[in-house]
């Protein structure tokens, strides 16, 4: 556990080595000429550089968006200029028939959105495990994000073998006795299959007094998903907001992501105003973009 004041001088810290980042990257882009990106920069030879690709893709956990259809769910998606979506059963049922299934899939690949996943799915009996495998292979999904029982992780261990799909288990932080944290899942898989390993949410890792810099930079062998989502405070009574609004430092955050070489999808989870929620997702999508484009 950190001391909650450490964790927000941090942030703070990093906010302002962001925002001064920030500042040099405008006065780079004002010193520009009004015909744009495409003119050669100094000490290029000559050739425009090309700007440098991160290693990782934004999705969009569905969950976000529990409270709307998946026609509405997939426009809504479509409108952040999100590319990738994890699925929660509100918009696929686990026990969809096969047909069902491949129909939704094939809708979500007609609004142009990569179906990467679904979870969180809960595995309490080992019909659930391979129903999950059986649900996955069928609509096409890399990922199940998961919260398994720990005697059903060998079981799982045969499935990703047998299907080459990983299982990322989701953290939930404060009132989880079994995964609170990254640590607490990197000790239960650590003798598996390296296709089993962590769904960081790290507004659940903050919470619960973890540090998710720290967190992705130590199990990054074991990080195969991550919700992202900011909250107000880094205690159990901290909840979801904006991000960029909240504590955890984010551009912190996402540098380590690029320094670690993650490769997988970073789904935006924002929890808050689920009955409106695209004004505040869309500006997580924002704010997180133009992180990016500084770091």
């Amino acid at each position: 556990m950190r001391d909650q004041r450490h964790i927000t001088t941090t942030r703070h810290s990093g906010r302002r080595e962001f925002l001064a980042a920030a500042g040099a990257a405008m006065a780079a882009f004002a010193g520009r000429s009004a015909v744009g990106d495409d003119q050669p920069q100094p000490g290029t030879g000559g050739v425009r550089r090309p700007a440098a690709k991160r290693p990782f893709e934004l999705g969009l956990a569905s969950y976000t968006l529990r409270k709307f259809p998946l026609d509405k769910t997939l426009a809504m998606t479509r409108r952040v200029d999100l590319k990738y979506i994890c699925l929660k059963s509100f918009h696929l049922p686990l026990d969809a028939t096969p047909d069902q299934i491949a129909a939704v899939a094939a809708k979500v690949k007609a609004a142009g959105i990569t179906l990467y996943g679904c979870g969180v799915v809960s595995m309490g009996k080992p019909a659930e495990v391979d129903q999950a495998f059986d649900y996955a292979k069928a609509a096409g999904m890399k990922t199940i994000v998961a919260s398994p029982k720990p005697e059903l992780l060998k079981r799982i261990d045969e499935k990703v073998r047998e299907f080459d799909i990983q299982v990322a288990i989701h953290n939930h932080g404060p009132g989880d006795k079994i995964y609170p944290t990254p640590q607490s899942i990197c000790e239960k898989v650590g003798d598996l299959d390296k296709r089993i390993g962590i769904c960081m949410d790290i507004g659940h890792t903050l919470r619960i007094g973890a540090d998710p810099v720290e967190s992705a930079r130590k199990y990054a062998d074991r990080l195969l998903d991550i919700h992202i989502k900011d909250v107000s405070a880094a205690s159990p009574e901290g909840q979801t907001v904006e991000v960029g609004r909240g504590v955890i430092d984010i551009p912190a955050f996402l540098r380590a992501l690029v320094e670690i070489k993650y490769r997988g999808i970073v789904s935006f989870e924002h929890e808050k105003d689920e009955n409106d929620p695209l004004a505040g997702l869309a500006e997580s999508v924002g704010y997180t973009r133009g992180v990016l484009a500084v770091i």
